[in-house]
């Protein structure tokens, strides 16, 4: 067990590392990530990954893009979601993020971006094919207020979506966190609308490494880990991946992390 980790525990399937603050989650997670692509790249020519875009991700992302000897020219990159209808230079769009965060500064062979501003079926079809054409290596992601993982909010979750993409109505929990993350001013001016990787495409991912700090993420740690498994808390599905490691923080596990 490393110093920084607090705990280091399994529910169900899920291993759950706890450290004391989101920078020591950051680095540990993007650490780990590097040491797993490494060794994946040591084995096959290319590696295919999805990333989440969001300030949970911040830390993580950094550690990995500042990591030496990565060949990133054999890595197939992806993100899981994106707003519907938003300007193509708006600051908030998820493709925006993870190219100023990560794919600018390292520069990955492929880098396929979800296009927002076009139609939403056929977008959904086009990206869905390119994101199931190979099996998914690794899912870098993280988990919403409302226990969404992408943008499949408890009343759009389905864990037997027949399409690896699909367009879907975001909800108010999560349309607020945009706001309580610092994303959007007021709720109003979120998107309604946005498209997203179904549960199915995410968990296909042979690995994956799930980053969720502090305590507005509290209810929903505690829900991944305790709840019953349904689409009522989408990333309680979590607990039923052959390999995935949830990365958190004493503010969002609760202080009887500690003991």
């Amino acid at each position: 067990m490393s110093t920084l980790t607090v705990a280091d525990l399994t529910f169900e399937r899920l291993n759950v590392k706890v450290y004391q603050d989101r920078a020591s989650l950051g680095r540990a997670a993007g650490l780990e990530c590097a040491a797993h692509m490494r060794e994946l790249l040591g084995k096959q020519e290319r590696i295919r990954m999805v990333f989440a875009a969001a300030p949970s991700q911040n830390e993580f992302l950094e550690t990995l893009a500042s990591e030496p000897d990565l060949d990133w020219s054999r890595v197939i990159a992806f993100h899981m979601d994106e707003y519907i209808g938003l300007d193509r230079q708006a600051p908030q769009r998820f493709a925006q993020f993870l190219q100023e965060r990560l794919f600018d500064l390292v520069r990955p062979g492929e880098v396929h971006l979800i296009d927002g501003g076009a139609s939403p079926e056929e977008e959904c079809r086009r990206y869905g094919e390119l994101a199931s054409k190979q099996p998914i290596d690794i899912v870098c992601m993280g988990i919403g207020e409302n226990g969404h993982i992408a943008f499949n909010d408890p009343p759009v979750a389905d864990f037997h979506d027949p399409a690896p993409m699909k367009p879907v109505k975001l909800d108010e929990v999560c349309r607020r966190q945009q706001v309580n993350d610092g994303c959007f001013e007021s709720i109003g001016d979120v998107p309604t609308h946005a498209l997203t990787l179904t549960i199915p495409m995410l968990m296909s991912g042979r690995r994956l490494f799930c980053m969720v700090p502090g305590a507005t993420k509290r209810a929903a740690v505690r829900r991944t880990l305790h709840d019953e498994i349904s689409t009522s808390c989408p990333s309680t599905i979590l607990r039923t991946h052959a390999d995935c490691t949830l990365y958190t923080d004493t503010s969002a596990y609760g202080e009887d992390a500690n003991g």
